[in-house]
């Protein structure tokens, strides 16, 4: 498993959140299944950012009621608080977007064409 930087950890939540509106546990979640298991945001990571996400607003939230299939229709259910991204969270998410794309094609002209047999090679080691 790969640990997401702060820095990640944003971009990755405002994606999810670009696709639509969701709450903590199910963002969690969608990441997991979407890195393949290899990016995990446990709660102690996730809800201090989305306070930081809506206090920048960058998200909005709203809340809702869920109450377990069968319970008494009369009794409280708990609350579940749901994240949407606002519009300077599309706005922010692009600039982003745009950052890691430029960054990602900046490394790619570093490592394309090396290979382990290549830097072998250069360093002496190849037999």
């Amino acid at each position: 498993m790969l640990k997401l930087k702060q820095d990640h950890s944003e971009l990755v939540v405002l994606s999810v959140l670009a696709e639509g509106p969701s709450y903590g546990y199910a963002i969690s979640k969608d990441i997991a299944a979407r890195s393949d298991g290899h990016f995990k945001l446990t709660a102690s990571g996730m809800y201090p950012l989305l306070t930081k996400l809506e206090k920048n607003g960058l998200v909005t939230t709203s809340w809702e009621e869920v109450k377990a299939s069968g319970s008494d229709p009369d009794s409280n259910g708990r609350r579940r608080k749901w994240y949407t991204l606002s519009a300077k969270g599309h706005k922010h998410l692009t600039k982003r977007i745009e950052l890691h794309r430029q960054l990602q094609s900046i490394l790619d002209g570093f490592v394309q064409g090396t290979s382990s047999e290549q830097s072998e090679t250069q360093t002496g080691l190849a037999g």
